[in-house]
């Protein structure tokens, strides 16, 4: 079968035929295989029917790249965009949006959804992240039976159970289509300091090889364990593999590279270090289209370290990507590396995420990252998502992955189990937030109530085709539990929800202490200023060594805090604590200072000090929407000007 000029493999055939029998789909298939080709025939099938399909993401960065290829492709006209702090055209016949849009509407019942025909959910497996993942699943539950879905995943293990979970519940026929082989196949090495690049069996071999001949005897296997602590002794150091000397290992036949960090500044580190060893030739043209790029951006552009040490890499084909960079620059990097002029870049994991970039070989900078508590060893998924980059089909007929080694913390059995096959199901992550809640008992009877609560994929798994018989007291208890809650504040009584109840049934975070701020009178009392501190103190996540210098502790701030302490609720908000720090982002951008002013004085990056004005921004937008005062919603129209007027000449979508 042929589909826009491009053969179809035999996984894509089945989805398809699925499709024009009108059922749901989940595709498991290797990370570039073509999975969104299946989307683009639900498009093509739709384009002249009354249908509108839905396309979700897992992360902004993602929508917009969708966004601005199906503009390409489908025209503007026909094309939405809908982020949260971002809505261009809601109503067109292809809306992308982040999957949390998604679930908000799915769950409020909003009428935009009620000519939909196809809800397609790309990176599903994100159903396993333990913060996000009930999104992905109250998204479905909440669904219109009418809906059919599309879901898109890399390699899931249980995608049959998957598949019949969504069938019981919405009561149609799910095809599972799943598929192992990847266009490009993989070859899989390890860097190691002394060795080089080696298969994981010589790597073993040699490290052990070593401590024999260095140490040997009846004392080997206790140096070998004191190797692995990373203890080697005064004569024998733990050198770790050189990032340099693995690229210039690679030479130019396996580029362009890819080469994954998990910290940013190490990106930005690792391509300066590169670039000043003048392994590749320079190439003006690159730095032309560089220049012309920032030449329609804000001038202050130019004094930013990540711009100074982008120009100094740039003209190698050196690059990096990564969500602290501004738009400008991932997007010039992004065309650069799509028109083959990036020999080495790089990125953090989110580039691997959905981007549709691939390159002849992938590199680990390591196989541990930080998740936020600790750190840990990657898990197959989160491995073969990156690894799942490397090899261009039509182009390569073999992709490359080198992961490097540093050996006080090499296992074999361990890297062995990463690398070797993605064996990481999906689990239900399913929880009940305040605004779930507030909507079901808005929008249900409790005899629906307790349906719905039966339909998770968590009741599925652990009852399999019994959930309907989930015990009432274990299924209803945490519901129960918000409900008590929610009664003593205000938010429910007898007759349903109060007026504070329905405001926060309209809000997705945060919803009891914006509904005490916003659905009570208290910010009628606040100014504009007031508003934009509470609302950044509700987004703010506070790091550790994070520097915030310029506090500003005025009669504003002294009000504003005398005012949430005399409500019960909002004076236990520990975000609040972070009110006098948040003063120095707030009120220079308050008294017309621009975000380039805000930056100087931080440690913020840039993408990092955007993200934080623009969830302001959404929050403004939810307020809003959520609001019935006009005093309020011109206070908030006032705010958002005041953010934007900051942001103005940064590109954003």
């Amino acid at each position: 079968m042929l589909f826009h000029n491009l053969t179809l493999d035999p996984f894509q055939e089945e989805a398809i035929a699925a499709i024009e029998q009108n059922q749901s789909v989940v595709v498991s298939a290797p990370t570039g295989s073509g999975k969104t080709l299946i989307a683009d025939f639900i498009i093509s099938k739709h384009y002249n029917s009354g249908k509108r399909i839905i396309y979700t993401a897992p992360i902004k960065a993602l929508s917009n790249q969708k966004y601005h290829d199906f503009c390409k492709e489908y025209g503007d006209e026909t094309v939405g965009l809908m982020t949260g702090d971002v809505v261009i055209n809601p109503m067109a016949k292809v809306v992308i949006m982040t999957t949390e849009i998604y679930r908000n509407m799915a769950v409020s019942k909003d009428a935009d959804l009620s000519n939909v025909a196809y809800v397609i959910f790309d990176e599903i497996h994100f159903i396993n992240d333990i913060e996000r993942g009930y999104v992905w699943e109250e998204s479905i539950i909440y669904s219109s039976k009418d809906i059919r879905f599309l879901c898109l995943s890399a390699t899931i293990p249980n995608a049959e159970e998957f598949s019949d979970w969504i069938s019981a519940i919405k009561e149609h026929t799910v095809k599972t289509v799943i598929t192992t082989k990847r266009n490009v196949p993989l070859q899989t090495s390890f860097y190691d300091y002394d060795l080089g690049m080696v298969s994981l069996d010589e790597l073993k071999a040699g490290i052990e090889a070593e401590q024999k001949r260095f140490y040997g005897g009846k004392n080997a296997g206790k140096v070998a364990r004191k190797a692995r602590r990373g203890q080697w002794g005064s004569d024998k150091k733990a050198m770790e593999p050189n990032h340099v000397e693995l690229i210039s290992s690679l030479g130019p036949e396996k580029m362009p590279c890819l080469f994954f960090s998990f910290s940013r500044k190490d990106c930005q580190m690792k391509a300066r270090e590169l670039a000043r060893k003048n392994l590749f030739k320079k190439d003006a043209q690159i730095v032309e289209y560089f220049l012309k790029k920032l030449s329609e951006a804000p001038p202050e552009i130019n004094k930013l370290p990540s711009t100074a040490i982008m120009r100094e890499v740039i003209s190698q084909g050196i690059a990096f990507h990564h969500a602290g960079l501004l738009p400008v620059i991932k997007e010039t990097v992004e065309e650069l590396f799509a028109q083959g002029k990036i020999k080495v870049l790089y990125a953090t994991e989110t580039f691997a995420v959905g981007i549709n970039m691939p390159a002849k070989t992938v590199c680990f900078n390591s196989l541990r990252k930080y998740d936020g508590f600790n750190f840990r060893n990657l898990n197959t998924k989160e491995y073969f998502q990156i690894a799942g980059r490397a090899g261009r089909r039509g182009i390569d007929t073999v992709g490359y992955v080198v992961s490097m080694i540093h050996r006080p913390t090499f296992k074999y059995e361990e890297v062995m189990a990463i690398t070797s096959k993605d064996i990481e199901p999906i689990n239900s992550q399913f929880k009940l937030s305040v605004n779930t809640v507030l909507n079901l008992i808005d929008l249900h009877t409790p005899q629906e109530i307790e349906h719905i609560l039966r339909l998770s994929f968590y009741s599925y798994q652990k009852f399999g085709k019994n959930f309907m018989r989930v015990p009432t007291k274990m299924l209803l208890a945490r519901y129960e539990s918000i409900v008590r809650k929610l009664r003593k504040l205000g938010y429910v009584d007898d007759s349903g929800l109060t007026d504070k109840g329905h405001f926060s049934a309209k809000v997705f975070a945060d919803e009891i202490s914006m509904g005490e701020v916003f659905a009570t009178g208290l910010a009628e009392e606040m100014d504009e200023y007031q508003i934009l501190l509470v609302l950044a103190a509700l987004v703010y996540e506070p790091r550790e060594r994070r520097r915030l210098e310029k506090v500003v502790r005025n009669e504003q701030l002294k009000k504003l805090t005398g005012m949430l302490l005399k409500n019960e609720a909002l004076a236990k908000e520990r975000k609040f604590l972070s009110l006098p720090e948040i003063t120095s982002l707030i009120s220079p951008v308050y008294n017309g200072k621009s975000f380039f002013a805000v930056l100087e004085d931080t440690d913020f990056l840039e993408g990092d000090l955007i993200r934080f004005y623009m969830q302001v921004l959404d929050r403004i937008g939810q307020v809003k929407k959520a609001s019935v005062s006009y005093h309020l919603i011109t206070k908030m129209d006032n705010c958002r000007g005041i953010i934007e007027k900051a942001l103005e000449g940064i590109y954003l979508v």
